[in-house]
């Protein structure tokens, strides 16, 4: 049964007979306290393969946001600026700075000229950015203008802080017509060649190399202040030891393996990107990556084609879309699917084509 649902991209699964064994599942001790054996060679190889100069691991996304915003949002004068489609993670760790009193405000999605006004109006009141974005939007595959975000938050004494989880294990350095998705899946900081001085990277290792943890990663001071400073690491426990484990192997699998499995993500996704185009549906983004988003001309339309992919057996899903208000149709490619898989999926959704197509196109064109 082909199944599109799974964000495991490059098809690791770290069975317990592939990791290395433990002496104990947990240490009973907060994380500020003690860490699993591994955790900081893990959290160095991290950091080295995103770029940045220090790294911390934690349980998840949500932990490590929480103290984000409690210690780099801190000073006063702080405002937080969300990309108005950043993912609902790093919104609920930003809610104790808000809490505090941090003022908290949204920006259109992918809008540097509105940005660039908000934070000029924030200079002007003495306010300092904090510019909140995912590096890829897993609704419309579209990358963060890292670059031109780095200069607005440096110019105005801030900083950026980016939710990688989609695009660690997939993007990497040096992207080129051979290797559109780069190599060494470091994600977007390392696909635009960026420091980290004033950017930090918080980036989940369950979806592309299936390791259930989180990195953050950054400047060597911010991070320090963030380990010795954080309540998570002070109030909760690290990774466990299996966890660890699974990272590690991870990274083991990702430096022999990853970029031939990203190579064939590749040549999936651009099987999948042109055999929609024959249907008259257009995929969002316009990099072969794994999650491939279609908008659709109504939920009846997304209903119906969901249907008929369920009723042959491959399981999608249906998504609110980042860019109007129109459904989405999502297919997640993974390296262990085959393109037989992509065959019997577009087959699938041949039979639903026709309804409302020449709507489909209009409200296309008007997007």
């Amino acid at each position: 049964m082909p199944d599109f649902t799974s964000a495991l991209y490059l098809g690791f699964t770290h069975p317990s007979a592939s990791l290395s064994p433990w002496r104990a599942l947990t240490l009973g001790r907060p994380a500020a306290l003690e860490e699993p054996t591994g955790s900081r060679a893990l959290a160095r190889e991290l950091t080295q393969l995103i770029g940045g100069e220090a790294g911390i691991l934690y349980p998840s996304t949500l932990h490590l946001f929480r103290d984000v915003f409690q210690v780099v949002a801190a000073p006063k004068g702080t405002i937080i600026l969300f990309d108005a489609a950043s993912y609902p993670i790093a919104r609920w760790g930003a809610e104790g700075a808000a809490v505090n009193g941090i003022p908290i405000e949204t920006f259109p999605h992918r809008d540097v000229v509105a940005l660039e006004r908000r934070v000029r109006q924030a200079r002007r009141a003495g306010q300092r950015p904090l510019i909140v974005v995912d590096g890829l939007c897993p609704s419309c595959g579209r990358l963060a203008p890292l670059p031109a975000l780095a200069r607005l938050a440096a110019d105005a004494g801030g900083s950026v802080v980016i939710d990688d989880t989609q695009a660690l294990g997939v993007l990497g350095r040096e992207p080129s017509p051979t290797a559109p998705l780069g190599i060494g899946g470091g994600g977007t900081l390392a696909w635009h060649g960026l420091s980290s001085r004033n950017t930090v990277v918080a980036a989940s290792l369950a979806k592309a190399v299936g390791a259930p943890l989180a990195i953050l990663s950054g400047a060597a001071d911010t991070l320090t202040r963030i380990a010795c400073e954080g309540e998570t690491r002070i109030h909760t426990s690290p990774p466990s030891a299996a966890n660890v484990a699974a990272g590690r192997n991870a990274i083991a699998l990702n430096r022999a393996q990853g970029d031939h499995l990203r190579a064939r993500l590749v040549r999936l996704a651009e099987q999948l990107r042109k055999e929609l185009r024959t249907l008259g549906l257009h995929p969002r983004s316009e990099l072969p990556i794994p999650m491939q988003v279609v908008a659709m001309p109504s939920l009846r339309a997304a209903e119906a084609a969901l249907a008929s992919l369920d009723g042959n057996g491959i399981r999608a899903l249906v998504t609110r879309s980042c860019r109007e208000d129109l459904p989405s149709l999502t297919l997640l490619i993974t390296a262990r699917h085959a393109p037989a898989d992509i065959a019997r999926a577009t087959a699938a959704l041949a039979r639903t084509q026709g309804v409302d197509s020449y709507a489909h196109r209009r409200r296309l064109e008007a997007a």
